[in-house]
C-alpha cells in the first residue's frame, strides 16, 4: 500500500449518449439510461483509481464555495474519500459535459469557471507531500507552487497533462521539466506518436512516458529500460463509456509502480483496468480491486505468464 497526494481538477460532469458524432439536430431526444451526472476531473477519477487499489489518498482541490460535497460520496459506492483538502474557494464549480457515440468519439464541452485564478492554501501542503510516496499533478495553475515542495522533500512527480497542444507547451513547462512520470492523451497529436514521446524525452528527460491512445491501445517510454513500444488494448468488458478511462489507467500505473518499479508489468495492470472501467457509465463506476484485477491477469496472460517479458 502507498500514500499518494493527488493535486488536480474536480468538476461535475454530465455525460450523455449519442447516435454519432457531430450530432444530428432533433428539438427533443428522449432516451433512457443515456444521460448520468456525477462528480469527475482528473483528481477525482485517479484519487478514486487509488482508493479502490488500496492505497492512502489526500485529495487536494478546489471547488465552488457552495458546492455539497457529498456528490463525490455517494451512498451506493463502497470507497470514500476524504473532503477535508478540498477548497469551496471559487464562485462555482468546474463543469464539463461529454458526448459520446457508439464509436467511442467523444465530444467535449468544459467550463472551467475561475480555476485558472484560484490559489490552494498552501499551508497545509508541506506535511501532507513529506508523508507520501509520491506527487500526482493535474497541469492546473494552482497545482505548479506543489512542484518545489514535493522537490524540497525529493518525492517523485507524475504529471496528467492530457491534452497536449503545442501552441500552449510553454504554459507547461514546469511540469514537463519537473515531472519523473508524464501522461498524455493523443486526441490533439497530429505527428507520428513515437516522434512525439521521443520529442519530449528529448527535451525534457523524463523517466517515463505513457501516451493514451484510445482504442488503439497506448506507447510507452522508459528511460531506463530504453523503450518507446506500442500496446495494444486488451478486453475484458464491452465498452460501455471511455470518460475516466485514461485517468483511471495512469492511476493504476502509478500504484504498481511505485510499488515494484517495472513499467511494463505496471502498464499491462493499468491496461486491464481500464479495460474494465470502459465497461461501465460514469467517472465513479467499475473499478477493479488488486484481486480482481489479478484473476483478469491470470485469465489474460495465464497463471504463469511473464509479465516482465514486452
Amino acid at each position: 500500500m502507498s500514500r499518494f497526494v493527488v493535486a488536480g481538477i474536480i468538476q461535475i460532469e454530465t455525460i450523455v449518449k449519442v447516435e454519432k458524432i457531430p450530432v444530428v439536430f432533433s428539438p427533443v431526444t428522449s432516451a433512457p439510461d443515456t444521460i448520468f451526472t456525477s462528480a469527475g476531473g482528473d483528481a477525482f477519477n485517479e484519487s478514486l483509481a487509488f482508493r479502490w487499489l488500496g492505497d492512502d489518498v489526500d485529495l487536494l482541490s478546489v471547488v465552488g464555495r457552495n458546492q455539497d460535497l457529498g456528490i463525490l460520496n455517494p451512498a451506493n459506492r463502497e470507497v470514500t474519500l476524504d473532503d477535508k483538502y478540498i477548497l469551496p474557494i471559487i464562485d462555482n464549480t468546474p463543469t464539463q459535459v461529454v458526448l459520446y457515440d457508439n464509436d467511442r468519439r467523444e465530444q467535449i464541452f468544459e467550463d472551467i469557471k475561475g480555476l485558472r485564478e484560484a490559489e490552494y492554501k498552501m499551508s497545509m501542503v508541506p506535511p501532507l507531500i513529506a508523508g507520501c510516496d509520491m506527487l500526482v499533478l493535474s497541469n492546473a495553475n494552482f497545482c505548479r507552487p506543489f512542484i518545489d515542495v514535493a522537490k524540497k522533500y525529493g518525492r517523485k512527480i507524475a504529471v496528467n497533462i492530457h491534452t497536449y497542444i503545442p501552441e500552449k507547451e510553454k504554459y507547461n513547462v514546469d511540469f514537463l521539466q519537473n515531472a519523473s512520470i508524464l501522461y498524455f492523451s493523443d486526441d490533439t497529436i497530429e505527428t507520428d506518436p513515437f516522434d512525439f514521446v521521443r520529442s519530449i524525452a528529448d527535451k525534457y528527460d523524463p523517466e517515463i512516458i505513457i501516451l493514451g491512445q484510445g482504442a488503439k491501445g497506448l506507447i510507452l517510454y522508459d528511460k531506463q529500460r530504453d523503450i518507446n513500444v506500442h500496446y495494444d488494448t486488451v478486453k475484458t468488458n464491452e465498452v460501455v463509456n471511455t470518460t475516466g478511462a485514461g485517468n483511471a489507467m495512469f492511476a493504476c500505473f502509478l500504484h504498481y509502480y511505485n510499488e515494484t518499479g517495472d513499467s511494463v508489468l505496471s502498464i499491462k495492470n493499468a491496461m486491464l483496468f481500464a479495460s474494465y472501467k470502459i465497461g461501465y457509465m460514469g467517472t465513479s463506476n467499475g473499478f477493479m480491486t488488486v484481486e480482481q484485477l489479478e484473476q483478469w491477469r491470470s485469465l489474460i496472460w495465464g497463471e504463469k505468464a511473464s509479465l516482465i517479458q514486452q
